[in-house]
C-alpha cells in the first residue's frame, strides 16, 4: 500500500499524478463505457499529456483531479479531485470538481465518497468557498453525484469546448459553497 496520500476517505487515498500511472489511466481512457460522455477516447499519448497537464495545475493551484486508489489493496480506480476552469461561461472563473473512474469500481459509492472527501479537502485544507460540477445534460450518473454531495444546480450550458461535439455540448452546472 502507497503512503504517499495527500489525504484519505474511509476507503480511498488521494495523491498527486506519477508517470506510473500512465498504462492504467491509459486503459481507463480507451474505455468507450468510462468515456461515454465524452466525444472520444484517448490515446496513450493523449493521456501522457493529460497527467502532464493534471501535474501542472497540482504545482501550480495545489490541487488537481487526483489519483484515486482504493486504500486496502492500493488499486488506481481513476481521479477524483479539483480543478481550476477558466473557460467562459456566466459561472467561471470556478474551482471545478470532478471524477472518472474505471468501470470495474463503478457502483460501489467511490465517487460520492471520494468526492465528498475532496470538497471537505477544499474547504478545510485550501480555503476554498465555493465549488463547481460540470457534466453533459446525459451523464446522470455524475449528476446523482453532484446530488448526493449536496450541490445545487445552478443552471445548463452550451460548453464552450465542446463546439465541435454538437452532441455533447449541452451540460449542467452544479454548485456548494462552504458552510461555516
Amino acid at each position: 500500500m502507497k503512503n504517499n496520500y495527500l489525504f484519505r476517505s474511509e476507503r480511498l487515498g488521494f495523491r498527486n499524478w506519477s508517470k506510473n500511472d500512465v498504462t492504467e489511466f491509459a486503459k481507463m481512457n480507451a474505455d468507450s463505457d468510462v468515456m461515454e460522455h465524452f466525444p472520444k477516447t484517448l490515446t496513450q499519448k493523449e493521456t501522457e499529456e493529460l497527467i502532464v497537464r493534471l501535474q501542472k495545475q497540482f504545482d501550480e493551484n495545489g490541487y488537481t483531479y487526483f489519483v484515486t486508489e482504493v486504500l486496502e489493496s492500493g488499486a488506481f480506480i481513476g481521479f477524483i479531485g479539483l480543478a481550476f476552469q477558466e473557460y467562459k461561461t456566466d459561472f467561471t472563473p470556478a474551482v471545478d470538481i470532478g471524477w472518472r473512474l474505471k468501470k470495474s469500481s463503478w457502483g460501489n459509492g467511490y465517487a460520492t465518497e471520494g468526492a465528498t472527501k475532496c470538497l471537505e479537502y477544499g474547504f478545510q485544507k485550501l480555503g476554498l468557498d465555493t465549488v463547481i460540477a460540470v457534466c453533459n445534460e446525459k451523464n446522470t450518473q455524475s449528476e446523482n453525484v453532484m446530488k448526493k454531495i449536496g450541490m445545487t444546480k445552478i443552471g445548463e450550458f452550451n460548453h464552450p469546448k465542446l463546439k465541435a461535439y454538437p452532441e455533447y455540448q449541452k451540460c449542467v452546472c452544479y454548485s456548494i459553497t462552504k458552510t461555516v
